[in-house]
């Protein structure tokens, strides 16, 4: 009997020594002629627990000792479930086959409608429910980021691409390798908070990923997708509400699963130039609920910078409900001879659907990166990551991390320096030279001659220089130090100031800046039109817009953030200003009837006094405010991102008389409320700017000091929302008050799209309404209409004098 004791003792030792244990099931997923399967779902049964193959079909899942049930599942394959035992690593060899979609007993209506149109106004009405299905959630998230370039040409703007990219002698291999570990979590409707825990980027073993498991946070049972990401407008779901218009839908088959039967159906667009998706969806039978997705997007659609953009998400049951298992994006494009494809893959691991959250703890920031999260090394990721590198992704890792410790030496980044610090007339006049010291976080920016050349009837052709030194210190913060000096050739003019910046704290946003010394500055504080535009119109047409006095000056500012959202700025400044007038008449044409103007704007044709030589001592507090500001901070600072809501910006300005014999005596308070960028869904998106203000007291309020607006009485300029599109530049600034309103709609390519030869441009279609009251110029508006593209717009408007049209014209701008 004691025998049978000791044995049965030794036989539960033995079995409860691996009670509780983890081990590894790995292998390789391949079809039925053996070629691999990428991204195969794999999770265990009855759990949130899985992971997925990578490229070459390899996959590992690290489970608890015991009888379990892995289930194997692919798009457009056979779902296979295996049992298992596991006692110890294991190999499990997977073969999946492809599905077989029966069409057996479907009919056509008399009506001709495909029978999954039938289908799909059931999982349409089903919409809403499933949106809101999970009111919150916790998961575990892993992205991994893959993007190479596939071709490339030899040269690009005189570098080298093979040597500057670090490309193989047929310039291709992977840009971009990241890996990230996040805790996910989200609340009913939108509310999100990610924390990362682990990141690795292959080559910059210091650098934090910019992966955000936000971004693959895509939801079918939106409306709308991927708004403001790839394309303005969006893209229209395949089970949206107005879905119907956009789709055609074609029943391929149906199978069952787990004694479910799913529809396998065709997405294919009513007008291929819609932004639409096309490829197919499977849709259970009764529960009309999305159960995978197989949906791509190509440049008919309207997606900027790729060519085609392949999404493919999969779900998995948790409980009730059904949420992603995993997310594919792959995508391929080519710029400018550069051929590029790659990949990023999320998979969702451990759902929690009854999370705990504390009050407050969807405070607006999306993502949090702490200072350790890159400091796991290659033993940690090996246990941890749940996804096997490729070959290729094995080959760069081991590549570049083993020149990683190389490349931040000092020796390796003063023989790069020397490279880059070389001297070129390229880099003298058009670019601009940059002198660097990356070891010690030095560099030197000197400005391009194009840029410092100009000329104005005040001071002749001048030269305008600038340098910019800056200085990275720890914990992301830095300074700035930038000299300047300017001559005019014709006034003989010689003005130099000084400015300098230290950003001392980066998650509060903060910073301390002094700027002293004299310049040549526009009498219109917000600008008129840049210097080269301003030169081209004197020196080819015989105009001369811009006006100019010269200021002396000493000022200093801080600024900082007071809680999230709202942003504090003060600036103190000391001022001497002295009128200009012309020097010079020179232009390289002379039109009949046509002459410049003075550099009085109210006396065009003649010199005469605007304002005396003056002193002013000036405060400015102003408050900025967003409301649920979004953020996301990193090691390095706090950066804030997009808002739904609007921005308010209260402004206070006051000349203090007297003190330090200063001439100015006026208040002024200003308010402002503005939205950069307002959905309009499928119609594009709109943005606006209302602003008012009131001078309290104006007992000396001197021209320069006026509340100016941005106008524009000239052909080309640069576009910003706040620009009018024909108020004179000087004539209507205002010393009371004023209400001011400005308002564009972009829609985004919704017409230009469908024409085939404008398609290729892909131009964005705006209008906009622009209005100004104040004493001088009540019920001002302007009406205009166009067209743009990056940087270059162009438009036809009106301006009306209430109802009086005053004058209309086209309107080019340019970004240069």
């Amino acid at each position: 009997m004691k025998l049978h004791y000791l044995i049965l003792s030794l036989f539960l030792l033995i079995s409860g020594s691996t009670l509780g244990q983890t081990f590894s099931i790995n292998g390789t997923i391949k079809d039925k002629q053996g070629l691999p399967l990428p991204f195969v779902s794999i999770y265990l049964k009855n759990t949130a627990k899985g992971t997925s193959a990578n490229t070459e079909g390899q996959y590992t899942l690290r489970v608890d000792s015991g009888k379990l049930t892995l289930v194997f599942k692919a798009i457009g394959y056979k779902t296979l479930e295996r049992s298992l035992t596991v006692r110890q690593h294991r190999t499990e060899n997977i073969t999946l086959e492809e599905e077989a979609y029966t069409l057996n007993g479907v009919t056509i209506a008399a009506n001709g409608k495909d029978p999954a149109e039938s289908i799909m106004k059931k999982a349409i009405r089903k919409r809403k429910t499933y949106l809101r299905e999970n009111d919150a959630y916790t998961v575990k998230v892993y992205i991994k980021g893959m993007q190479k370039l596939v071709a490339a040409p030899k040269r690009f703007l005189g570098n080298d691409i093979e040597k500057v990219l670090e490309l193989d002698t047929n310039r291709k291999g992977i840009l971009y390798l990241s890996e990230s570990q996040s805790i996910f979590h989200f609340k009913s409707p939108d509310k999100v908070r990610e924390e990362m825990i682990s990141s690795k980027i292959s080559g910059r073993n210091n650098s934090f990923s910019f992966n955000k498991a936000s971004d693959l946070n895509l939801n079918f049972y939106e409306n709308i997708l991927l708004e403001n990401k790839l394309m303005a407008r969006g893209v229209v779901s395949p089970v949206a509400d107005h879905a119907m218009s956009y789709y055609q839908y074609k029943l391929l088959g149906f199978t069952e699963e787990n004694g479910e039967t799913i529809h396998k159906i065709e997405v294919i667009p009513r007008h291929d130039t819609d932004p639409v998706f096309s490829g197919v969806i499977y849709i259970a039978e009764d529960s009309w609920r999305l159960m995978g997705t197989a949906l791509y997007l190509t440049k008919k659609s309207g997606i900027n910078v790729l060519d085609t953009l392949e999404i493919r998400q999969q779900f998995i049951k948790v409980e009730n409900s059904y949420l992603p298992s995993d997310i594919n994006f792959r995508f391929r494009g080519n710029v400018l001879g550069f051929k590029f494809e790659g990949y990023y893959l999320g998979v969702f691991d451990n759902y929690n659907l009854h999370p705990k959250f504390p009050p407050r703890f969807f405070n607006g920031e999306l993502l949090s990166i702490s200072d350790t999260v890159n400091k796991k090394d290659s033993t940690y990721w090996a246990k941890n990551r749940p996804i096997p590198l490729s070959t290729e992704e094995k080959t760069d890792y081991r590549k570049k991390d083993s020149i990683a410790v190389r490349k931040t030496s000092s020796r390796y980044l003063d023989s790069v320096d020397r490279e880059l610090n070389k001297i070129s007339l390229g880099k003298v006049v058009m670019t601009g030279y940059t002198l660097r010291n990356t070891a010690d976080k030095k560099f030197l920016n000197i400005d391009p001659l194009l840029k410092s050349i100009l000329y104005n009837t005040v001071e002749g052709f001048a030269i305008k220089l600038g340098a910019t030194y800056s200085k990275i210190l720890e914990e992301g913060k830095y300074y700035t130090i930038r000299p300047e000096i300017r001559y005019g050739f014709s006034n003989e003019t010689l003005t130099a100031n000084l400015k300098a910046n230290y950003y001392y704290d980066p998650q509060k946003l903060a910073n301390v800046g002094i700027s002293f010394g004299n310049g040549i500055v526009d009498l219109n504080n917000l600008g008129s039109m840049p210097l080269l535009s301003n030169s081209l119109n004197a020196l080819l047409f015989e105009r001369n817009f811009s006006k100019f006095y010269k200021k002396n000056f000493l000022q200093a500012n801080t600024g900082r953030e007071l809680a999230n959202g709202l942003q504090a700025e003060l600036i103190l400044n000391y001022a001497k200003n002295e009128q200009l007038s012309n020097t010079t008449d020179f232009s390289f044409f002379d039109f009949k009837n046509r002459m410049f103007t003075s550099n009085n704007p109210f006396s065009p044709d003649a010199e005469s006094q605007l304002f005396p030589d003056y002193r002013a001592l000036t405060f400015s507090a102003s408050l900025t405010y967003t409301m649920g500001q979004q953020y996301i901070t990193r090691p390095n600072g706090k950066f804030y991102q997009e808002s739904p809501s609007p921005t308010f910006k209260l402004n206070y300005r006051k000349g203090i008389k007297d003190l330090l014999n200063s001439d100015a005596d006026y208040d002024l308070l200003s308010l402002e409320i503005s939205k950069d960028k307002m959905s309009a869904g499928m119609l594009g998106y709109s943005k606006f700017a209302i602003s008012a203000g009131k001078f309290l007291n104006n007992r000396a309020v001197y021209y320069p000091d006026l509340q100016h607006f941005s106008g524009n009485n000239s052909l080309t300029s640069a576009p910003e929302l706040r620009k009018f599109s024909f108020l004179d530049f000087y004539q209507y600034s205002s010393s009371e008050q004023y209400l001011e309103l400005h308002f564009e709609h972009n829609f985004a390519g919704l017409m230009s799209n469908k024409v085939p030869l404008l398609r290729k441009l892909k131009l964005e279609e705006l209008l906009g309404i622009n209005y100004l009251s104040q004493p001088l110029r009540k019920n001002y508006s302007e009406v205009y209409f166009g067209i743009q593209r990056l940087i270059f717009r162009a438009t036809y408007g009106f301006a009306f004098n209430g109802n009086r049209n005053i004058e209309h014209g086209f309107r080019i701008y340019y970004g240069f």
